[in-house]
């Protein structure tokens, strides 16, 4: 019988399960939306009623008995006070919602180290100094700690991606002592492991609930957007994973951390390296606001990626930019325009083409490994035109993602738990 893991991916919109094998091919994937449950992702109860919705799903079409592990990723800085029996005792503060106290924000500003991710009003730090006084408190959780003590019935642990924002220091791996300067009460935060770290096994309920073997481990997981990176298959320093969607992003795996608050950089610890990557105004979002997708479509069968229009753009769908370049004034720069709509689409191309370079460029100026290769997720991914100009601008192999669920990088992290722990 081949052993399976099970990854899941509690998003925004929905869950999203996958079983992979330890080969990393993929058995079985299933998704249900969140608001089939709730309110838009914003109830604890409709996080768990989605994830048993799209596990059950799941479990439906393989073999129960061969899964060996389970590993969970959740939106990075959602986070909820619980009771001692891991109820929540409040409404969620969700990842891009900000805490309005004052003191709590002047606090963190005082005694976080100027490279720290807690520093801003939607960090995971601010959110818990907000929660540590609710009545009966015993515990502030990440998303995805709260789901996977749902299936392990263990409601103090986190992993270190998750804990990021809410201040753990992933470089000497433990809560810094400034943390309790700033005002929080220490013995409300998890104990943290490594993401991929074995942190118990399927209470009988849930086994129970699930038809799955009594020993099925569950593993430490991450954030989206780290599992969206594994999921691809990059695992060497110097790869790189560009998200082409609304917005530019781009990542790369390190060895060592790169910080840099100006360009909000900051960066995830991943077994011995570093994950580091930026976010640009630029994308898919200033493509749309000139022409609809079916528009780009045929436009770009009319373009030639080989020749370039010599048009220096820089395409932002307002004004400001984070990075690379971080000017909250900074203009969008698309003139002159050419008659011809395919030569202003190309060149529209050509320059987010090279504000991913310029990026990449950026990363290692700021200590990040020279590029040596990349993989493309998101929407504009799919366009074969804009993959050629980049790929010429950026002059390093581009390799196909296995993946862009981000519930395949967590299997990832389930099949290496279930690795070390000798469950396969």
């Amino acid at each position: 019988m081949m052993p399976l893991v099970i990854g899941i991916d509690i998003g925004t919109s929905g869950a999203r399960a996958v079983a992979m094998r330890p080969d990393f091919s993929i058995a079985g994937h299933s998704a249900v939306p969140l608001d089939r449950f709730g309110r838009e992702g914003r109830d604890p109860k409709a996080w768990w009623q989605a994830v048993k919705a799209a596990l059950t799903e799941l479990l439906s079409g393989i073999d129960r008995a061969a899964v060996r592990a389970i590993a969970i990723d959740g939106t990075s800085g959602t986070l909820l006070p619980i009771d001692p029996a891991g109820r929540p005792l409040a409404e969620p503060l969700m990842y891009n919602e900000k805490v309005a106290d004052g003191d709590i924000l002047a606090a963190i500003a005082r005694e976080a180290p100027a490279a720290s991710a807690t520093h801003g009003a939607t960090s995971g730090l601010a959110k818990a100094l907000h929660f540590q006084s609710v009545p009966g408190i015993a515990m502030v959780l990440h998303q995805a700690d709260w789901i996977a003590g749902n299936l392990s019935g263990r409601f103090d642990v986190s992993d270190e991606n998750n804990a990021l924002k809410t201040g753990y220091d992933v470089e000497a791996r433990r809560w810094p002592d400034w943390i309790a300067a700033a005002g929080m009460r220490m013995e409300l935060l998890p104990r943290v492991v490594e993401p991929g770290d074995v942190t118990g096994n399927l209470t009988a309920a849930a086994a129970e609930l699930f038809g799955l073997p009594r020993d099925v481990a569950v593993v430490a997981g991450t954030t989206d957007g780290c599992a969206s990176f594994l999921a691809t298959g990059a695992a060497a320093v110097g790869d790189g994973v560009t998200a082409l969607g609304s917005s530019l992003t781009i990542k790369i795996l390190s060895e060592r951390p790169i910080s840099a608050p100006r360009f909000g950089i900051y960066s995830h610890r991943l077994g011995d390296s570093w994950l580091a990557g930026g976010a640009s105004n630029s994308g898919g979002k200033v493509l749309a606001q000139h022409f609809p997708l079916a528009q780009i479509i045929e436009l770009s069968a009319a373009i030639d990626p080989t020749t370039t229009t010599g048009l220096d753009y820089y395409p932002l769908p307002a004004i400001g930019e984070r990075f690379p370049i971080a000017d909250p004034a900074l203009p969008p720069r698309l003139m002159p325009r050419p008659a011809d709509d395919a030569n202003y689409l190309k060149a529209m191309f050509e320059g987010i083409a090279a504000i991913e370079a310029l990026g990449y460029d950026r990363l290692a100026e700021l200590g990040a490994p020279a590029l040596t290769s990349v993989r493309s997720v998101g929407g504009g991914a799919a366009n074969a035109v804009w993959t050629a100009i980049r790929q010429r601008k950026l002059g390093v192999t581009f390799l196909p993602a296995l993946s862009d669920e981000a519930a395949a990088g967590t299997a990832r992290l389930a099949l290496q738990g279930a690795s070390e722990a000798g469950l396969l």
